[in-house]
C-alpha cells in the first residue's frame, strides 16, 4: 500500500477510535462534512493546515498521522533531472546581477536595464552594433 492510500484509512481509523463523527471532525477543521468525507475516501487531500489540525485533534505528530511508507529499490540509481537551459540561464543572470564585481555598474539600473546588459555582454560585436542601431531607431520614435 502506498502512502497515498494510507492517509484516508488512517483518518477513518483515528476518527472511529476517538468516537468522533465526520461532522465533529469537519467542524473542528472549519470545513463541511462532505469535504472531510472526501479526505477519508481519498478523493481529496487535506491542506497542510488541516493536517496540522488533525494531528493536534488526535494528539499525534504529523509523522504519525501521515505514516507514509515509500519503497525505494536500493539497487536502482535515481538521477535528478538535468537543469533546463532556462534554469541555467536564470542562474547565470542571478550570479551576474548579485556579483560584487558588477555592483557599481548595476546599482542605479532598473531590472530591465540589468537584463539587457546581461544578454548584451553575451553576443558578438556585430550583433551589439545591430542592437544599438535598432535601439536608436526605437528611441527616435518616442
Amino acid at each position: 500500500m502506498t502512502g497515498d492510500n494510507l492517509l484516508p484509512q488512517k483518518l477513518k481509523e483515528l476518527r472511529k477510535a476517538h468516537s468522533y463523527t465526520q461532522d465533529y471532525v469537519a467542524a473542528t477543521l472549519g470545513i463541511v462534512r462532505q469535504t472531510y468525507s472526501h479526505y477519508e475516501t481519498g478523493k481529496r487531500t487535506p491542506s497542510t493546515e488541516n493536517l496540522y489540525k488533525l494531528a493536534g485533534l488526535y494528539r499525534i505528530s504529523i509523522d504519525d498521522l501521515m505514516h507514509i511508507v515509500i519503497n525505494i529499490d536500493r539497487n536502482t540509481y535515481y538521477e535528478a533531472p538535468s537543469p533546463s537551459d532556462t534554469s541555467l540561464e536564470l542562474n547565470d543572470y542571478l550570479e551576474y546581477v548579485n556579483s560584487p564585481v558588477n555592483a557599481n555598474k548595476l546599482h542605479n539600473l532598473s531590472s530591465l536595464e540589468k537584463e539587457l546588459l546581461f544578454y548584451f555582454q553575451k553576443i558578438s560585436e556585430e550583433d551589439k552594433k545591430e542592437i544599438i542601431e535598432f535601439t536608436k531607431i526605437k528611441a527616435h520614435r518616442q
